[in-house]
């Protein structure tokens, strides 16, 4: 019996060292909101993560310290974080490209059910220039991390339709820089994803100045992004609002899409199933961001956007993401 006892005392030891290992990363705080029509909007004790591959960052994941968010270019302030491409050490400047995601009290990823539901947050794109991409997006992720090493506390389990990590569904709400912008389901079915998507861009649709320094949406300053997953039961329609200085300006409407990999049905049964919440800043070697700014998709040149000019000419890249709030439609940007 007092091996027993003895045994398990070890073992009960063992996994509480586990646990405080596994949640001794400092997270950075990021206020958020869940709303409803009849209660608003209720604050939610939110911080955010980094991809568990985060190269700059000296702690291993599950035990990076703040300092290890700043060497990423994460940084969080109430209900803003700024993510920056490039970070100074010394005299070299490194590429960080941050990825992170939404976590809860709990140090497991926000689940954000988002059928029939909208998700608003403010952004600042004045410093993210041609062949940059500020990433806000969703991806079919386990609230646990997968059980991986770690779990969500440490960065685990990313996913996303280009099967980076496996292969789920991805919704990305908002790709943009101060001159583009996107958004595009990207459902998948198993292993089989629509890795193109069926997204909208307004340069594209002919709303060439929808979306641009100056535009109607003028993206040198800080706007409101409002984007409603419409459809009772299932999607029916992706629909964009921006609201700027009290303005509100239509951004588009997605009702169709590619039914090979489960369509806009397909894409709404993955929001009904919760998705989480993804934020990055990146750039382009191999196509330079054409896909999203350049030719037909916006007004940038395949010069001005590679890395490497990037890295030049624009060193202070970055983008803002705050007051991110989720919930009933009609709720989020009341008031």
């Amino acid at each position: 019996m007092f091996f027993k006892l003895l045994y398990f005392g070890l073992v009960g030891s063992l996994l509480t060292d586990v646990t405080i290992a596994q949640s001794s990363e400092q997270h950075p705080p990021l206020t958020t909101w869940k709303c409803t029509t009849s209660g608003g909007c209720i604050e939610q004790n939110t911080s955010v993560v980094l991809d568990k591959d985060s190269k700059y960052a000296q702690g291993s994941p599950g035990s990076r310290t703040t300092a290890d968010y700043a060497a990423m270019g994460v940084t969080t302030s109430g209900d803003a974080v700024t993510l920056y491409h490039y970070v100074k050490s010394g005299s070299t400047l490194n590429p960080a490209s941050p990825r992170i995601y939404l976590l809860d009290a709990d140090g497991k990823y926000v689940m954000m059910n988002l059928l029939n539901q909208e998700l608003s947050v403010d952004v600042d794109y004045s410093a993210v220039p041609c062949g940059e991409n500020g990433a806000f997006y969703l991806s079919e992720m386990k609230a646990d991390g997968g059980g991986s090493s770690g779990g969500a506390a440490a960065g685990q389990g990313y996913c996303d339709a280009q099967c980076q990590g496996y292969c789920c569904s991805e919704m990305d709400v908002l790709e943009a820089n101060a001159r583009a912008t996107a958004m595009t389901p990207h459902p998948c079915s198993g292993n089989n994803c629509d890795k193109a998507g069926c997204g909208y861009n307004p340069y594209a649709s002919g709303q060439r100045n929808l979306w641009e320094t100056g535009g109607s949406v003028d993206t040198t300053k800080p706007f409101t992004v409002l984007t409603q997953f419409v459809g009772s039961g299932t999607l029916t329609q992706i629909t964009r609002q921006y609201i700027q200085n009290g303005k509100q300006v239509n951004g588009g409407t997605i009702s169709s899409c590619n039914d090979g990999t489960g369509g806009l049905s397909g894409m709404g049964q993955a929001l009904g199933r919760g998705m989480v919440l993804a934020m990055s800043i990146w750039n382009d070697a191999a196509q330079q961001m054409s896909w999203l700014d350049a030719g037909n998709n916006g007004p940038c040149s395949i010069q001005e956007s590679t890395p490497a000019n990037i890295q030049s000419q624009h060193p202070d890249t970055h983008v803002v993401f705050s007051n991110i709030r989720w919930g009933d439609i009609g709720s989020t940007t009341k008031g």
